[in-house]
């Protein structure tokens, strides 16, 4: 649908000043839409010409800025309370013809079978819920998206999301420890593939299919293997002109020690290990959907100009805090000491 004065797409977007709603409102931006977001207006800023409304979703009468609004599509990201996502979506039906909301990978109950789809079994969730962890608040939002809006709801599962504006950190401490140069623990095998979606690629996918109507759940991310954890350390080496030597280390040891995948070393999920699932899910329905992924070298030199620019990982646009990512220096240096030469 398009604006009859303007021709150009009016675009509501709950948030935007975070890392995924940034990259949509950029995106939006790029594509001269009408773009208005809502927010409490304390954390961040939007580019010029962005229409912006405060409100806060969660208290009393939060939502009264978005009263006689009317937009051709919806985005939202929330990730607290499923009630959010009601409300919303609620205030919005007979404003909006389509609500599109960026769910997660999370959502599957474990542990998921490798390479399962759209079809896999969710965690327990409730749409009416106040609070829960991640997944069931995620779940919870797509209940109450779907609820409300019936098959106009889009939900697009993101799995890892790279690139520039990353406010969880995982690239960019990859980009750090090796911009420091030296030995670095390189969690192997080299070949293992990743999986994982740019964050402009999940924006431009989000923008044409919502704008086309598309309803229904999707797995957003790359194909499993469209990169290896060689070329993105490879990749982060070459970015930063670093003399670091990469210490490729068998997932063994490594695990032996209590590190943890994920967490403290960022990306790499070993084979065999539980949550692998989490790097091996069927993409082909969001592939079929249009989505095209952009080369690993292109999103680790994008992210590293941008961390140059900006000089450290961003908060959260007043999210909660997530626990800080990456493995301490001192059991790095510990882990490379016992490993043989």
């Amino acid at each position: 649908m398009l604006d009859g004065t303007l021709g150009r797409m009016r675009i509501l977007m709950l948030g935007g000043t975070g890392f995924v709603g940034g990259a949509v409102v950029a995106e939006a931006v790029r594509r001269d839409w009408r773009v208005t977001v809502f927010n409490r207006g304390v954390h961040g800023r939007v580019p010029d010409g962005v229409h912006r409304l405060r409100g806060d979703r969660t208290a009393p009468d939060g939502l009264a800025a978005l009263t006689g609004g009317e937009w051709d599509l919806v985005v939202d990201t929330w990730d607290g309370a499923p009630r959010a996502v009601r409300d919303a979506a609620s205030a919005l039906v007979d404003a909006v013809p389509h609500y599109v909301y960026v769910s997660s990978g999370s959502v599957y109950a474990p542990p998921a079978a490798p390479g399962s789809g759209e079809e896999a079994p969710t965690v327990p969730a409730d749409p009416d819920a106040d609070d829960g962890d991640y997944p069931a608040n995620k779940a919870g939002g797509e209940l109450a998206a779907t609820r409300v809006f019936g098959d106009r709801a889009l939900l697009a599962r993101a799995g890892l999301i790279l690139g520039p504006g990353e406010d969880i950190g995982r690239l960019p401490w990859w980009l750090d420890r090796v911009a420091r140069g030296g030995d670095v623990l390189a969690p192997g095998p080299r070949d293992l593939p990743i999986q994982y979606v740019d964050v402009r690629d999940l924006a431009t996918w989000l923008l044409d299919r919502g704008a086309e109507g598309v309803g229904g759940a999707y797995n957003v991310v790359g194909r499993t293997g469209h990169a290896t954890m060689g070329d993105l350390l490879d990749a982060a080496v070459a970015v930063t002109g670093s003399d670091a030597t990469l210490r490729w280390t068998a997932p063994e040891p490594i695990l032996a020690a209590g590190v943890e995948p994920w967490n403290d070393l960022p990306v790499w999920i070993p084979s065999g290990h539980e949550y692998r699932w989490l790097q091996e899910r069927d993409v082909a329905r969001a592939y079929a959907a249009g989505l095209v992924c952009r080369s690993v070298t292109e999103t680790v030199a994008d992210t590293w100009r941008w961390l140059c620019e900006v000089g450290r990982v961003p908060d959260r646009a007043g999210r909660p805090a997530r626990a800080p990512v990456g493995l301490a220096p001192e059991r790095e240096v510990a882990l490379l000491a016992a490993l043989p030469t």
